[in-house]
């Protein structure tokens, strides 16, 4: 049984899209959900679905191997980061070395780095008139999205979109093609 960590900052819902993903999979359990803010509704979300969850400060992230510790405890194999938005450190990189996945919505290396999440990244994409947008799936190192990337999906910006409805298309990306790709990566297809 491969075990996974979701890290998550907010709303949860690429986590949970993961959580049904994996419910009824013999192979790939998601065993617990860290979120580094407690007002974040994906904790709630770990409840509701029996996930043992965990909330950290800055500092305990940072400064101590606290999270190392309870993600070994665990036996926690891969770690998702959805929706995470802090630099994972070096501790965690070593000790989990291609077993960290993170999910950008666009086209890395377009619209990557501090700063560059959520509506952020829509409203950038609209700006500079893109054709096109969509996700990047791939490895975590210890630069704002600058991993090898794993997979990419793209859709169409048209001329009447707003930054909402380019986050719709993208979500709509997120979750059909996120859980898929973990999937293969960890299963080692």
């Amino acid at each position: 049984m491969n075990k996974i960590a979701i890290f998550a900052s907010g709303a949860g819902t690429n986590a949970e899209n993961l959580i049904h993903y994996f419910k009824e999979n013999k192979k790939i359990e998601i065993s617990y959900i860290f979120s580094n803010n407690k007002n974040a509704y994906v904790i709630q979300r770990a409840k509701n679905h029996n996930i043992k969850h965990y909330i950290f400060s800055r500092t305990e992230f940072y400064n101590t191997t606290n999270i190392l510790q309870i993600l070994q405890k665990n036996n926690i194999d891969f770690i998702i980061l959805a929706g995470f938005l802090w630099l994972i450190p070096d501790y965690l990189i070593k000790n989990y070395p291609n077993r960290i996945i993170n999910i950008h919505p666009a086209l890395l290396p377009k619209y990557g780095g501090k700063g560059m999440y959520g509506m952020n990244v829509h409203k950038a994409v609209l700006e500079n008139n893109e054709k096109e947008t969509g996700i990047t799936i791939h490895y975590v190192n210890n630069e704002y999205d600058k991993g090898d990337i794993i997979s990419q999906a793209k859709c169409p910006v048209n001329k009447d979109d707003t930054a909402e409805t380019i986050a719709k298309k993208v979500h709509t990306l997120e979750y059909k093609y996120f859980p898929k790709i973990v999937e293969k990566i960890i299963s080692g297809l």
